[in-house]
């Protein structure tokens, strides 16, 4: 009955910590959402060449990778990402897992062994550990979260950064572009 109450518990804080960073990201990236478009008659004089338009939503991608890791990083055309954040992510939680279930086994332990004081405070210490490290990796999973949405919205501004030759001397050139309101 103790696990069901220790996994409510940690979905309840994983429910938390997953709107905290949705809300965050949300006023972050707010005046994307909301920003008026300037069209290209009122900005622009007809002797421009072009209007800049960017071809990926860096909002888009922060909601795609805050609902499914790795889904900002398809839409951005990193496909070589999503099995890094994925095998990150998995192996953090697989982590998580273990530890907590070892953290499970030495409490029985230590509530079986209450009388024994030698044992007692053993396995006092190795569930105090246990316990430890597993929320230090609910810590990494958080962080890893946090880093693939961030990671989306950095490719999603980048996506149309490119870096080419320079036709005249032959040697690499920074080209950006600056998105038009």
């Amino acid at each position: 009955m103790t696990n069901w109450k220790d996994y409510l518990k940690c979905s309840r804080l994983s429910i938390k910590i997953i709107i905290s960073v949705l809300l965050i990201i949300f006023l972050v990236t707010g005046n994307d959402l909301y920003s008026q478009n300037i069209s290209e008659d009122s900005s622009r004089s007809s002797t421009s060449d072009s209007v800049f338009v960017m071809q990926k939503s860096p909002t888009g991608a922060i909601l795609r990778s805050a609902v499914l890791p790795g889904w900002g990083q398809f839409y951005n055309e990193s496909y070589w990402k999503i099995p890094v954040v994925w095998g990150s992510l998995g192996y953090l939680v697989y982590v998580w897992i273990h530890n907590n279930n070892l953290y499970n086994e030495y409490k029985d332990l230590y509530a079986e062994t209450v009388s024994n004081n030698n044992a007692s405070n053993t396995y006092l210490r190795i569930r105090e550990f246990y316990r430890d490290q597993r929320d230090l990796f609910a810590v990494y999973i958080g962080l890893a979260y946090v880093l693939n949405v961030l990671d989306a919205y950095v490719d999603a501004h980048m996506f149309d950064f490119s870096v080419s030759e320079n036709p005249a001397t032959g040697s690499p050139q920074l080209n950006f572009r600056i998105p038009i309101r």
